[in-house]
């Protein structure tokens, strides 16, 4: 089991040369910039302020590393779909996306999206590097605070669809606030993690 609170920045990457190639694992993280993304990783790692909730999203293009317990990276994408963006500023992160996902550094993925919305198109297009990538990766529905207990199925089942979501995927409500789901999501990092250092 890894020391989630042994948990340190490594750097921020902006061109390949950054990105780390020994064979830690890298855990991903991605969402749009204001589906709570930084909240969900505080909340896994039982930290409040580890990684920086912005108050103002879409302003940085960058992967931000950290590295866990020394046996693990936690790989923090950076935020998607914010409108205010330039159009130069999403050509970088597409680029940066494209660069990283090619090297096929992955070994986990996690998309964050709104229970409380239909995924966007952006979060379809995440879904679709993921899914191009091959490797395993977990869909996590936050904000499960903010919908009444009627509207859960539903919007699970619209979450799966609107992301053509292969049975294998699993999504799973999600709470920041409460700290509802995480012991399932670390449960699937960790089996995840332990695959990949058997086959290795």
């Amino acid at each position: 089991m890894l020391n989630l609170h042994n948990a340190e920045f490594l750097r921020s990457a902006v061109k390949e040369s950054d990105f780390p190639s020994d064979r830690l694992p890298q855990v991903v993280f991605a969402g749009k910039s204001n589906v709570g993304k930084s909240s969900v990783i505080n909340k896994l790692l039982g930290r409040k302020n580890f990684a920086r909730v912005s108050a103002q999203p879409g302003k940085t293009v960058h992967i931000n590393y950290f590295v866990i317990d020394r046996k693990m990276y936690l790989v923090d994408l950076p935020g998607y779909g914010y409108a205010r963006v330039s159009k130069a500023e999403q050509q970088r992160w597409g680029a940066l996306m494209e660069t990283y996902f090619a090297l096929g550094l992955l070994t986990v993925g996690i998309q964050i999206v709104d229970i409380r919305h239909k995924p966007t198109r952006d979060d379809v297009t995440m879904a679709d590097w993921f899914r191009a990538s091959d490797k395993p990766w977990i869909v996590v529905a936050n904000k499960l605070d903010k919908i009444k207990k009627s509207q859960l199925e539903g919007n699970l089942a619209e979450i799966r669809q609107t992301l053509l979501l292969p049975a294998e995927v699993p999504v799973i409500p999600f709470s920041a606030e409460k700290g509802i789901g995480r012991d399932e999501v670390l449960e699937h990092i960790y089996g995840y993690i332990g695959k990949e250092g058997s086959e290795q």
